[in-house]
C-alpha cells in the first residue's frame, strides 16, 4: 500500500492509479495456471477454459457436469441434488443465535425490497383507447452462491429474497459449498431446489438445462473469474444480473475521521480476496499516515491475515486530495462498489456522488452493516461498472410488457401519421396494415 498526494503528482496520475482492470483482464496466478495445465493439458486462458466447459455442458448435460467436477474439484458427484431433509437438518448444526441473526437479516432484506415493487398501470388515450405496462415476474431464476475460501449465507439471502418478493415462481440454487449455514439461509429465504455444483459448469447447467437441472430465465449471484466469464458466455441464452469482479471499497475521510474505523473498514474488504481493492481518499496528510500505520497494526491480528495482506499490498491505496470536492471527483471517477463517507457532514456530500454501488453515510454506517443486516442488497456493481449498472433489486427479477388497445376511431385519427412514417422508412407493408383498416375513410 502507498500514499499518493494529488498536489505532488497531479490529478491525472491519481486517476491512473484509481483505474481498475476489467474483470476479464484479471491474470490467473502461476499456481492456478499450473493446475489448469494439468487438467486441460495445455496453458489455456480463463476465457478458453470457460468456453470449453460451457460448450461441453450444453452438449452433454449432467455427464459433463460430473466429469468437470471430478477433473477440477476432485469430487465424485453421484446425487448432486440437495433433498428436503438436508435442508431441515442443516438448522441442527448451527448455533441458535446465528439462526436468529439470519432471521433478523432476512426480515430486514424482505421489508426493504418490498418497498421496491413497481406496479402495472393503464392510462386512457382518446376515446376509450388505452396504453399501459404489465410488470411480470420471471418464471424461473438461478442463483449462484460461491464456495471458495468461505461460506456466504448472506449472499443466499440477498439473492433469493428479492426474487421471492418479486414473485418468481421457482428459484434454484447452485453452490459448491453446502455447509449448514448456507443451507439454513436457503431454507429461510425460500429456495425451491439446490444443486451441489459450482464453477462454470453450474452456470452452463442453469443457462441451458440438463437432465436434472432446469433451464432458468436469469442467473444471478457473484463468483470467481470463471463464474463471471461463464455468465458472460451464456448471456443471450438467458439473462444475467451483472458481470462482477473482486470486491472493493472506497472511503472518503476528512481530517476528523477516526483512523481506527477507517483502517478496519479497508481491511473488511481486503480479507475477501487477494484481488480485492481498498482505497481511502482524505484531505489530511496526517490522517493518511495514521491510517497507513493502523492498517499494518490491525492486519497482524486478522485470522485471514495472508489474504488481506496480499490484497492491501497489491490493491491498497491512500490518496491525499486537495479538498473534499476533489475527493468526490476521484470517487466518481473510480465508481466503487462500496463508498463510505467518513466526514462530518456526509449528507452534504451525497448530492455530489454520481457513481457508487452503495453509499454508507457517517462513522456508524460501516460497509459490513450493508453486507449483512441493514436490508439493501449487497450484490453490487464492481470494477467501475457502477457508472452504468445498478444494485441487484426486486426489478432484477421482473420484466415489463407494453399494453396497447385502440378503438377504431382513435386508430383512424392516427392512421395518416403512421402511414407517412412507414413510407418514410420504406416499409410499405407496415403502411398497408393501416390502409386496409381505413380505405373506406380516405
Amino acid at each position: 500500500m502507498q500514499i499518493l498526494n494529488s498536489k505532488e503528482i497531479g490529478r491525472e496520475a491519481v486517476e491512473k492509479f484509481l483505474t481498475k482492470k476489467s474483470f476479464d483482464e484479471v491474470e490467473l496466478s502461476p499456481k492456478i495456471r499450473a493446475a489448469n495445465k494439468k487438467i486441460f493439458g495445455e496453458d489455456l486462458s480463463a476465457v478458453e477454459i470457460v468456453r470449453r466447459i460451457v460448450s461441453d455442458v450444453r452438449k452433454r448435460g449432467d455427464a459433463a457436469i460430473i466429469d468437470w467436477t471430478k477433473k477440477i474439484d476432485g469430487i465424485e458427484l453421484k446425487n448432486f441434488s440437495v433433498d428436503v431433509q438436508e435442508l431441515i437438518d442443516a438448522e441442527k448444526f448451527i448455533k441458535p443465535e446465528i439462526l436468529s441473526s439470519l432471521k433478523v437479516a432476512a426480515e430486514n432484506i424482505r421489508r426493504f425490497h418490498a418497498e421496491q415493487l413497481p406496479k402495472s398501470w393503464i392510462t386512457y388515450r382518446g376515446e376509450n383507447s388505452l396504453l399501459g405496462q404489465a410488470v411480470i415476474a420471471l418464471e424461473r431464476v438461478g442463483v449462484y452462491v460461491p464456495g471458495g475460501t468461505a461460506a456466504y449465507p448472506s449472499s443466499v439471502l440477498m439473492n433469493i429474497i428479492p426474487a421471492k418478493v418479486a414473485g418468481v415462481k421457482e428459484i434454484i440454487m447452485c453452490t459448491p459449498n453446502t455447509n449448514p449455514h448456507v443451507l439454513a439461509a436457503a431454507k429461510l429465504a425460500g429456495v425451491d431446489k439446490i444443486f451441489k455444483i459450482g464453477g462454470a459448469q453450474a452456470v452452463a447447467a442453469m443457462a441451458f438445462g440438463t437432465e436434472k437441472i432446469p433451464r432458468v430465465n436469469k442467473i444471478v449471484g457473484p463468483g470467481n473469474i470463471f463464474v463471471t466469464l461463464a455468465k458472460k458466455e451464456v448471456y443471450g441464452h438467458c439473462d444475467i444480473d451483472m458481470l462482477a469482479g473482486p470486491s472493493e471499497i472506497l472511503i472518503i475521510a476528512d481530517e476528523n475521521a477516526n483512523p481506527v474505523y477507517a483502517a478496519a473498514d479497508m481491511l473488511s474488504q481486503a480479507e475477501h480476496d487477494p484481488l480485492a481493492c481498498s482505497i481511502l481518499i482524505t484531505t489530511s496528510q496526517t490522517l493518511a499516515e495514521k491510517i497507513f500505520t493502523e492498517v499494518k497494526t490491525q492486519l497482524e491480528k486478522l485470522p485471514r491475515r495472508e489474504i488481506a495482506a496480499a490484497s492491501i499490498e497489491r490493491n491498497g491505496l491512500i490518496v491525499v486530495a486537495k479538498n473534499l470536492n476533489e475527493a468526490v471527483d476521484f470517487a466518481n471517477f473510480s465508481a466503487p462498489e462500496h463508498l463510505e463517507l467518513l466526514v462530518q457532514e456526509p449528507f452534504a456530500l451525497l448530492p455530489k456522488i454520481k457513481n457508487a454501488g452503495a453509499i454508507f453515510l457517517g462513522a456508524y454506517s460501516p460497509e459490513p452493516l450493508g453486507d449483512y443486516l441493514a436490508g439493501p442488497n449487497h450484490v453490487l456493481p464492481t470494477g467501475g461498472t457502477a457508472k452504468f449498472y445498478s444494485v441487484l433489486n426486486v426489478e432484477t427479477f421482473l420484466k415489463r410488457t407494453s399494453l396497447i388497445s385502440y378503438t377504431q376511431k382513435d386508430l383512424l385519427n392516427a392512421a395518416q401519421d403512421i402511414i407517412r412514417l412507414a413510407d418514410a422508412e420504406g416499409l410499405q407493408a407496415h403502411a398497408k396494415a393501416l390502409i386496409v383498416r381505413s380505405e373506406e375513410f380516405f
